[in-house]
């Protein structure tokens, strides 16, 4: 039998960090972070367990992996549905509606990737593949919209992203969707009616008085 070629080899590990990134947000998403082993991991994903320890450098840069694939799959998902020729403002729109929704459709996963890298002591913000074909997808989004430093911007956004995610869960205290969405259209400018609202009028927002010495 002929040796495989490199391109072979390389399909077949990318396919397999696939189903371990993969069997990563199913068994969190049913189970939660700490219950989830990397046995189980590899039991659902259907490879070896030593394959696990091959490809990651752990239980945590496989689970951030994980969910910064699932976010780059759903962000060019529904950015593909839209089409290339719909207004930017409508792109940026489904953006944040896309990644407050995964909040909510996987607050397991959402939950115990936001404690992760918000953890002084579990190590720096991952900069993987996932993480950067997610970061080329914003990019690309705020330069339509005409972000005079889409990299710089997509720091801002990643954070009130971020922000926002909390927001929605944060055990004991949850935000409502409608006024954390509010508030980053109106960051950004974007019409309620955009994208994906979760109700026809948007909410309300507080007038805040100003300071005494001002009136």
């Amino acid at each position: 039998m002929a040796p495989r070629g490199d391109s072979v080899n390389e399909e077949m590990r990318l396919r397999s960090r696939r189903r371990l990134m993969h069997a990563t947000v199913e068994l969190v998403d049913q189970h939660g972070y700490a219950s989830t082993t990397l046995a189980d991991i590899a039991e659902r994903a259907g490879l070896a367990r030593g394959l696990v320890s091959y490809y990651f450098d752990g239980k945590r840069l496989l689970m951030q992996s994980a969910t910064h694939r699932l976010m780059h799959l759903e962000l060019a998902a529904a950015l593909d549905r839209l089409g290339p020729d719909d207004a930017p403002r409508q792109r940026l729109a489904c953006v944040i509606d896309t990644v407050l929704n995964l909040a909510l459709d996987h607050p397991r996963v959402m939950r115990s990737h936001l404690a992760l890298i918000l953890d002084p002591d579990g190590g720096t913000f991952v900069h993987d593949p996932e993480q950067r074909q997610l970061g080329a997808i914003l990019r690309e989004v705020l330069a339509g919209w005409g972000a005079a430093d889409p990299a710089a911007e997509h720091a801002v956004l990643r954070s009130a992203l971020m922000g926002g995610c909390i927001g929605l869960l944060l055990p004991g205290a949850r935000t409502p969707l409608s006024p954390i969405r509010a508030d980053l259209f109106a960051r950004y400018g974007l019409d309620w009616e955009l994208g994906d609202p979760p109700e026809r009028d948007a909410p309300t927002r507080p007038t805040v008085p100003a300071p005494a010495t001002e009136r």
